[in-house]
C-alpha cells in the first residue's frame, strides 16, 4: 500500500513537472519564431533599399518607397531603422556580401606589375559585368547625399587600396609617379569600364589591354623630350 502511495505520488510530480516545462517550451518557440520574422522583415526591408538604391538611386529614394517595396508599413520601417545611418550602414553590408570585391592581397604575389595590373582588372571587371550598372547610380548619386552618410569603408574605399596594391613594383618616381597614380585609378574606374565596355563594345579584355598600355605609357617619361633627344624617336614610334 505505501509502495503504490509513492508510485502515484511520483507520477503526479512528473505530471507537475511536464505541466511547468510545456508553458516553458512554448514560451521560448514563440520568441524564436519572433525573432525569425523579425530578422526576416529587416532582411526584406534591407533588399529592397539596396535594389531601390542601385536602380533609381538613394538620393531618390524615399521611406515610403523601401516599405511599399519590402510590403511593410512606415512604422514597422522605422522600427528597424530609425535612422537614415543605420539604414546605409545595413545596405553597405549587403551590398558588399552580394556583390563582394576582390581581394587585393593575391595580387601582392605576381612581381610583375604589368600582369599584376591585368590580374586585376580581370577580377574586378568580372564584379563589374554582374553589378556595374547599379555602381554607377550609386557613383552617380554619391556627390549628392549629406556628408557621413555613407559608413566606411565602403566600395569607393576598397578600391582606393586596391590602386594601393597596383602601384607597387613600377619604375616611377616624382611626378611620373603622380602620372602612374591617377592612370591605375583611371583603369578602376567604373565609369572607365562602362565607357569602354557599354559604350564602345569592347571585351573586357581588349579594354584590358588598352589600359595596360595606357599605364606603362603613364611612365615610359616625356614622348616630347625624348623625341628633342633623339628626333628619329617619333618615327620609331609611329613604325610601331
Amino acid at each position: 500500500m505505501r509502495q503504490a502511495c509513492i508510485l502515484i505520488a511520483s507520477r503526479r510530480a512528473v505530471k507537475n513537472q511536464d505541466t511547468l516545462e510545456i508553458p516553458e517550451i512554448a514560451r521560448k518557440y514563440v520568441l524564436k519564431r519572433r525573432a525569425e520574422r523579425q530578422d526576416e522583415t529587416r532582411k526584406r526591408i534591407v533588399e529592397a533599399a539596396v535594389d531601390l538604391h542601385t536602380t533609381i538611386g538613394p538620393a531618390h529614394t524615399t521611406d515610403l518607397a523601401i516599405a511599399q517595396r519590402a510590403r511593410v508599413t512606415r512604422r514597422t520601417f522605422y522600427r528597424h531603422f530609425p535612422d537614415e545611418v543605420s539604414l546605409f550602414r545595413a545596405c553597405t553590408g549587403h551590398s558588399l556580401a552580394k556583390w563582394p570585391m576582390p581581394d587585393p592581397s593575391a595580387w601582392q604575389r605576381i612581381s610583375d606589375p604589368e600582369e599584376r595590373l591585368a590580374r586585376a582588372l580581370r577580377e574586378l571587371y568580372a564584379v563589374y559585368r554582374t553589378a556595374g550598372r547599379r555602381f554607377v547610380v550609386l557613383a552617380r548619386d554619391a556627390p549628392l547625399l549629406r556628408p557621413g552618410l555613407l559608413p566606411k569603408p565602403g566600395r569607393a574605399e576598397l578600391v582606393m587600396a586596391m590602386n594601393g596594391v597596383l602601384m607597387e613594383g613600377w619604375p616611377a618616381r616624382g611626378r611620373r609617379r603622380d602620372v602612374l597614380r591617377a592612370a591605375i585609378a583611371h583603369t578602376t574606374s567604373i565609369t572607365t569600364w562602362q565607357s569602354l565596355v557599354e559604350q564602345q563594345g569592347l571585351s573586357d579584355e581588349e579594354a584590358i589591354s588598352v589600359l595596360t598600355g595606357m599605364v606603362t605609357a603613364a611612365i615610359a617619361g616625356d614622348v616630347a623630350s625624348r623625341r628633342a633627344a633623339n628626333p628619329r624617336s617619333g618615327m620609331v614610334l609611329l613604325d610601331r
